[in-house]
């Protein structure tokens, strides 16, 4: 977001901050508390004193911005807190019915044997928004300080070193100038930052830029999940029951699935996952969720019911090989901007969770050393290298990478990987993969003229489907709209010059939101997308998938963005 030159801001001086109140960031806190509340009580002689830890939410509150599936495999909050069940934790319902479908336009195959990656019996159906509101007050209790509506939107970087992070102005108006509430925003100087983002973090990239985190890495690839919660007549989806599905409507050139996971009350969570490495220039991933919705079997389900929230979000799908280099001077990267998400299985939870355990125990010695050296931080990736996380993770290190190919290639691949220990075509170790907005096509290629032939556009019937606006309105999604927008077009004359010609404008069709509007220019070159950035789901589908990358998502003011309530 823009900045006021010259402008004189407060500092707030803490330890350690961690910005990002996801399972991640929540996580590190929590058990930062324990451990140093553990130490001081067992060894007074060496306590430390007053160490402070400050998470900051850019959302409204803590839950604001969560979305997620979600089945939860309870491995990563069991070893947060032991007694999480006992505790309160608001689970919807243990896994029971367990199924796997692939579906064709009008039928489908349901799979006698799940694949290993999808069996879910002793895993949870969660809301991941409710979940890390329960975990909130617990890590205030503990002793941490929760700042909701503070997005941070730069690293403070000093002589090579992270030494914190700044947050947003508010009261900024459209132009850039101050208005009568105007607000700079606060220096958070720390000893150690802790990124806990979420996908393509901010900050993250500004880091990965700087001290080049991705050398030697497969880069990280992305799916985005678009999703709804549907209330159903009694009884019709039973709490607990697990569905995912393959096949149509995306076919077997683009990556991707289905799930449909059970809630209480007759709720049930329904989403369609999309891979952002796709190639047809003018696929619409919301458009295809809807007509998911059409298929016979999944219309069953639906009938009689009412759509009653709906969001986005990416998903880090590239696995181990695309895990940044987590640490540095004076920070760490936890959970999804880490790329600590299991692709095969749809499940990153319990790994955020257990990043950030092991990113508070690297803080801790770090504490206790008075050193928060790359060298001391090191130690982190160690202690991911000898963990069960990374042993589930290297398991599945090849699984995205082969689908570049097709999804025969891709399937084929995967149960490959699952009798020879995750490694690929030929038993290689690794997979090279590419950058997905690097796999789109151009139009003439894609469709063999200068003119695309996209799928005709659908006619939602507001009954079971819902065009973009409506699924935003559900999202609860409220912006100031007297700011700066928030999605940040570096050179608008490829927009108007390039994109037009070659790609069609595919900011048109990827984003679930309706931001980017076609809107023509004075002269009639082309067409230069108007931005609803107050339509934002915070999904970030453009900063990953603009061909040109010229697209960037930064934080709104603070609070702005989604409502989420149960996604």
């Amino acid at each position: 977001m823009a900045e006021l030159p010259g402008v004189e801001r407060e500092t707030l001086d803490v330890d350690v901050v961690i910005v990002g109140a996801g399972p991640a960031g929540l996580a590190a806190a929590y058990h930062l508390a324990q451990r140093v509340k553990e130490h001081n009580e067992t060894a007074p002689e060496r306590k430390l004193e007053g160490v402070s830890i400050a998470v900051l939410e850019k959302g409204r509150e803590v839950g604001s911005h969560a979305l997620s599936g979600a089945v939860m495999d309870p491995r990563g909050i069991a070893e947060l807190m032991p007694d999480w069940l006992e505790r309160g934790c608001p689970v919807e319902a243990p896994v029971g019915d367990d199924g796997f479908w692939t579906l064709f336009e009008k039928g489908k195959i349901s799979a006698p044997i799940l694949p290993p990656p999808l069996q879910n019996h002793g895993n949870y159906v969660i809301s991941m928004g409710e979940m890390v509101r329960w975990m909130a007050p617990i890590v205030a209790e503990a002793g941490v300080d929760i700042f909701p509506e503070f997005p941070a939107t730069r690293v403070l970087i000093e002589e090579g070193r992270v030494v914190g992070v700044r947050t947003g102005d508010k009261g900024i108006d459209k132009l850039g100038q101050p208005k009568p509430n105007y607000e700079p925003g606060v220096d958070v100087r720390a000893k150690l930052v802790i990124l806990a983002e979420g996908p393509r973090g901010t900050l993250t990239k500004q880091l990965a830029a700087q001290f080049d985190l991705y050398a030697g890495k497969n880069p990280q690839v992305y799916s985005v999940g678009i999703k709804e919660l549907w209330q159903l007549p009694a009884d019709r989806f039973p709490a607990g029951t697990v569905i995912h599905t393959l096949g149509w409507p995306l076919g077997l050139e683009t990556f991707g699935g289905g799930f449909i996971y059970g809630m209480k009350d007759g709720i049930v969570d329904i989403g369609l996952v999309v891979g952002l490495d796709y190639r047809n220039p003018t696929l619409d991933p919301h458009q295809e969720f809807q007509r998911y919705k059409l298929h016979p079997s999944i219309r069953k389900i639906l009938e009689g019911g009412k759509m009653i929230a709906a969001g986005a979000k990416a998903i880090p799908e590239g696995g181990y090989y695309s895990m940044p280099r987590m640490y540095g001077e004076g920070f760490l990267i936890t959970g999804d901007s880490a790329g600590f998400l299991n692709g095969a299985r749809l499940k990153g939870i319990h790994l955020a969770i257990k990043s950030g355990i092991m990113a508070a125990e690297t803080a801790f010695d770090a504490l206790m050393a008075t050193d928060f050296s790359s060298s001391r931080l090191s130690s982190y990736e160690t202690r991911f290298e000898s963990s069960w996380a990374r042993d589930e993770l290297f398991g599945q290190r090849n699984f995205h990478q082969a689908f570049e190919y097709g999804g025969l290639a891709g399937l084929l691949n995967a149960g490959i990987g699952t009798v020879a220990r995750g490694r690929g075509f030929g038993l290689v170790d690794r997979l090279e993969g590419h950058s997905g907005h690097e796999r789109m096509e151009r139009i003439q290629r894609f469709f063999g003229s200068e003119h695309p032939h996209p799928p005709e556009k659908m006619k939602f019937d507001n009954s079971y489907t819902f065009d973009k606006v409506s699924d935003v309105y559900y999202g609860g999604v409220v912006h100031e709209e007297n700011q700066p927008a928030h999605l940040l077009i570096a050179d608008t004359e490829i927009c108007i010059t390039r994109c037009t010609v070659e790609y069609g404008n595919p900011c048109l069709h990827f984003c679930p939101a309706n931001v980017y509007e076609p809107q023509p220019t004075a002269d009639g070159r082309g067409k230069v997308p108007f931005l609803n950035f107050t339509n934002c789901f915070h999904c970030k589908t453009c900063d990953i998938m603009d061909p040109y990358q010229v697209i960037t998502w930064v934080p709104p003011e603070g609070g702005g963005g989604p409502e989420y309530k149960k996604l």
